[in-house]
């Protein structure tokens, strides 16, 4: 919070100087230390994208249950224990799933207009992103969302008035990831998971960084000990001739220690 305080600080004063409010030079953020930062990632594995899945399916179709307490007086009044479930929103579901399967940041989408929507070239043209103008390439998956939301405003995803965009995902977010057993995930945590993804793929830094629309490569490469898939086949390639040399016997690759196996 500190940092971000003096990032504010810093722009502002940037912003004063440029219109003549204070004098040239004259910014008192600019040389404060800022304190050192833990980078956080967070990727889904593979089993956890399951869970997500599955998750999302259940809170769409027959709701996510909930508990209540029963020692409260007011209990006597509450739903039966079979009926204890909350659906969420389809459009809260649709937001989530364009997250997962874009890469987008959650203004990204929550602020999208169907102008920005271009079906036929299947692309999303943002007008503002945290980036500037941005297009996104869009997968079979993500336009077939978003062709089944309604078209009821200039929103993707309007909020209670209809006009406004959707404020945020907190609430259907939260029954999900709890429900998924991924308590303390992020919406955010889905970005860097899609990263991992096309890095896990081995399609390249710049390709990743297009799909997230960095303006940085510096940005792009802090997802570059994921794509370790070359290096991880010639370590095997190195490892097993090693190991024949050795005279350990080797399976597919594997070298034999006992009964087991165990990889090279």
């Amino acid at each position: 919070m500190a940092n971000y305080v003096v990032t504010v600080l810093s722009s502002l004063y940037g912003w004063a100087e440029r219109r003549g409010i204070v004098s040239e030079g004259f910014n008192p953020a600019r040389r404060i230390e800022k304190f050192r930062e833990p980078r956080r990632e967070r990727f889904l594995s593979r089993e956890e994208f399951a869970h997500l899945g599955a998750a999302l399916r259940e809170a769409e179709t027959a709701g996510i249950p909930y508990e209540v307490d029963e020692t409260r007086p007011t209990v006597k009044h509450a739903a039966k224990p079979e009926n204890r479930r909350v659906v969420v929103a389809p459009d809260a579901i649709a937001a989530i799933r364009l997250l997962l399967l874009t890469g987008c940041r959650l203004r990204e989408i929550l602020n999208l207009r169907w102008r920005e929507v271009d079906f036929e070239r299947g692309l999303l043209l943002l007008e503002d992103s945290k980036t500037g103008r941005k297009p996104v390439v869009l997968g079979a998956s993500a336009l077939a969302i978003l062709g089944q939301l309604p078209r009821v405003a200039e929103c993707v995803f309007p909020g209670a008035d209809g006009k406004t965009p959707r404020h945020d995902l907190k609430r259907p977010w939260a029954l999900v990831s709890r429900r998924a057993g991924l308590r303390g995930l992020r919406l955010h945590d889905l970005r860097h998971s899609y990263a991992s993804v096309a890095a896990g793929a081995n399609l390249g830094l710049p390709i990743i960084g297009r799909l997230l629309g960095h303006t940085q490569p510096s940005t792009t490469q802090r997802y570059a000990h994921l794509a370790d898939d070359p290096l991880r086949a010639a370590s095997q390639v190195v490892a097993a001739q090693i190991a024949a040399s050795i005279g350990e016997e080797t399976v597919d690759g594997y070298v034999t220690i006992g009964k087991s196996l165990s990889p090279v």
